[in-house]
């Protein structure tokens, strides 16, 4: 489960997370895909980066 919060900063990035993963399914760029979505900070970008779903 993907935290709902960034760690470093407090901004929501949970809500983000659903389309993050549907595109990049799509094989679409990440860099790409967190501009479009409006995430800029450095911290934020890291934990849709870096998240690994361990919950099923």
């Amino acid at each position: 489960m993907i935290p709902v919060r960034c760690i470093s900063c407090g901004k929501p990035v949970s809500a983000f997370f659903d389309e993050y993963q549907a595109r990049m399914a799509e094989n679409e760029d990440p860099k790409v895909i967190l501009d479009d979505m409006g995430i800029k900070r450095y911290c934020c970008r890291r934990m849709l980066i870096s998240h690994v779903e361990t919950w099923e």
